[in-house]
């Protein structure tokens, strides 16, 4: 899936289900089109890739949080192999190696302090993910920053309201990710 196709999947369904190993399976029955696998291993990530295709669902997966791959080139390039759509990353190096081989990226990142923003713009800049997830996902200062870039923005973390929902994608991120399963729903 190219970034376009991303795009227009997360504007027809802006929930993107951010889950762990005990949410998958909820996941998989959720009117969601896009998958965060946040948890996960080099055992079972094939399998939970393909399930998740058999169910019309595409799968970004945390490569920082997966047992057993490699943090590095050759771990992205398994993903790619298993069927992965893209991967979420905090590393820069990650997220170059994913886009080299045409993966979808999504860069995270948590705002903390206002020097802390001014070093996400800088990776931005440096890397050119195909989507910027800002974390938490309530802020929506941070949103509005991010969101007038040319970079779509997805907001997660903390996120447990539909409030919170609508107030995060009103401020300008194109989707949200939760694990919050009631979120999935509306």
């Amino acid at each position: 899936m190219d970034s376009l196709s991303a795009i227009e999947r997360l504007e027809a369904c802006p929930i993107i289900s951010a889950v762990h190993e005990k949410q998958f399976s909820d996941a998989l029955n959720a009117p969601v089109d896009i998958i965060f696998l946040l948890e996960g291993d080099v055992i079972t990530v094939n399998e939970k890739i393909a399930l998740a295709h058999e169910h019309g669902k595409a799968v970004l997966v945390h490569i920082d949080l997966m047992k057993g791959i490699g943090k590095d080139k050759c771990g992205v390039e398994f993903l790619a192999k298993c069927g992965a759509d893209g991967i979420i990353s905090t590393r820069a190096p990650l997220i170059k190696a994913a886009k080299e081989i045409g993966m979808l990226t999504v860069q995270r990142y948590f705002a903390l302090d206002s020097q802390g923003l001014e070093s996400i713009t800088e990776m931005i800049n440096s890397t050119r993910p195909d989507f910027v997830e800002i974390m938490p996902g309530v802020i929506e200062k941070v949103i509005k920053k991010f969101a007038s870039s040319e970079i779509p923005v997805i907001a997660g973390g903390l996120l447990e309201t539909k409030a919170e929902v609508t107030s995060a994608l009103s401020s300008g991120a194109l989707a949200i990710s939760t694990g919050k399963k009631e979120l999935w729903y509306i």
